[in-house]
C-alpha cells in the first residue's frame, strides 16, 4: 500500500519517535508500505514518522546504502561523528521544492537493529552517511532546513509556512 506522507507542520514530524520493543505483523506491514511508499515518491530514505507513525524506524533504499536490498534501521543512534564535513545539497518527500545545502558528518557509526530486533554497529561514509544523518535527524524532530544557516532559512520561511498551511486548510 502507498501511504500518505506527512508535510512539514505535521506535529508528528516535530516529535522524538518512539522506541520499538518488538516486531509486530504491523510493523513488518509497515515496513513494506514505507518501501513502496518510498519507491512511489522517488525517495532514497523514509522515517515512519513521515507517514504518521510516531515509531523509531527508518528505510534506507537499496541505491543509497550501494546493497541488493534496502536498509531498515530500527531504534537507530548514531554514535559518532566524523570531524570531517561534506557539503552537499538535500530535498526532503516532507519538503517539496525545497533543495538546500547541507552540512554533514562525511563518515557515521551507527547503532540500529534490524527487523528481528538484533543490534549492529556500522561504519558509513559518504552519500550513506549522508541520507543516514537525514533520516535519524527526522526520528528525532530534526528537518534538513533546521541545519542550514539562519538568513538561508529565512528566505524559505514564506515557502516553509505554505507547507505548514495547507495542511492546515
Amino acid at each position: 500500500m502507498i501511504l500518505k506522507i506527512f508535510k512539514y507542520g505535521a506535529p508528528v514530524l516535530r516529535k522524538k519517535c518512539k522506541i520499538i520493543t518488538n516486531i509486530s505483523t504491523d510493523i513488518a506491514q509497515l515496513v513494506d508500505d514505507m518501501i513502496n511508499t518510498m519507491y512511489e515518491d522517488d525517495g532514497i530514505g523514509l522515517s515512519a514518522n513521515q507517514v504518521g507513525k510516531d515509531l523509531s524506524l527508518a528505510i534506507i533504499g537499496k541505491d543509497a546504502v550501494d546493497s541488493e536490498n534496502d536498509l531498515v534501521i530500527i531504534n537507530p543512534k548514531i554514535i559518532k561523528y566524523s570531524d570531517e564535513k561534506t557539503t552537499e545539497e538535500e530535498g526532503c518527500l516532507s519538503i517539496p521544492d525545497i533543495k538546500e545545502k547541507v552540512v554533514r558528518s562525511q563518515n557515521i557509526i551507527l547503532e540500529y537493529q534490524d527487523m528481528n530486533l538484533n543490534t549492529h554497529t556500522q561504519m558509513f561514509s559518504d552519500f550513506p552517511a549522508r541520507v543516514i544523518q537525514h533520516e535519524t535527524d527526522h526520528l528525532n524532530g530534526v528537518f534538513f532546513t533546521d541545519r542550514i544557516s539562519f538568513i538561508r532559512k529565512k528566505l524559505l520561511n514564506k515557502q516553509l509556512n505554505e507547507i505548514a498551511n495547507q495542511i492546515r486548510n
